[in-house]
């Protein structure tokens, strides 16, 4: 799903909304499936064998480096452009390293979310989802980075966390609804996922 933004500032080929990219893929639907393809076996390997467990905005942009180092030369880097989607702005491209700072020393003043019972867990899972698709760092590909780090995240915790459970058009209303404040949504998915 396309973000808004200035093309000519972001990395886009001339003219058009696809990201430069180093297939030189220039069509943005075959671009689309590359990353698809790309990521799903990248985030496999890493739930398999995490290359970090820090959990902190630098665990955060390593996934992402990972995902989408074969696709993107900025991959695992903050983004620099504001961008929205649905109708829904994300942190200001100059006020994201501030706020992940808060966002990662909360998961960390919660233990990361460790020793929960599964109600207390979703919540604070639900809580960190939004804190985290709010931040929306990168250029592309939060979704799946959030993803990738949740499910590691869980499993730190003590649980299984399957994204396969959850049907991707409804976790994006519920991710929409999230964005406006109402999370019952997201949380019912979570909790089916969990």
């Amino acid at each position: 799903m396309p973000y808004s933004l200035d093309p000519i500032s972001a990395n886009c080929y001339p003219g058009t909304t696809t990201l430069v990219n180093k297939f030189n893929i220039r069509d943005k639907s075959v671009l689309e499936e590359a990353e698809d393809v790309l990521t799903a076996s990248k985030s496999t390997q890493w739930l398999s064998a995490p290359k970090m467990n820090t959990f902190d905005f630098a665990h955060y942009k390593a996934i992402h480096s990972f995902l989408f180092s074969d696709l993107y030369d900025w991959a695992g880097q903050v983004r620099t452009v504001n961008i929205s989607k649905k109708g829904t702005s994300f942190c200001p491209a100059e006020k994201i390293n501030d706020q992940a700072n808060r966002i990662f020393a909360y998961l960390k003043k919660q233990n990361f979310l460790c020793r929960l019972e599964k109600g207390p867990f979703v919540e604070a899972l639900v809580d960190f989802y939004c804190a985290t698709n709010m931040l929306h760092p990168f250029r592309e590909g939060n979704g799946r980075t959030q993803r990738t780090f949740l499910s590691q995240l869980a499993q730190n915790a003590g649980y299984t966390l399957n994204f396969a459970k959850i049907d991707g058009d409804l976790l994006m209303i519920a991710t929409i609804q999230a964005a406006q404040g109402v999370t019952d949504l997201l949380r019912e998915l979570i909790k089916t996922a969990i």
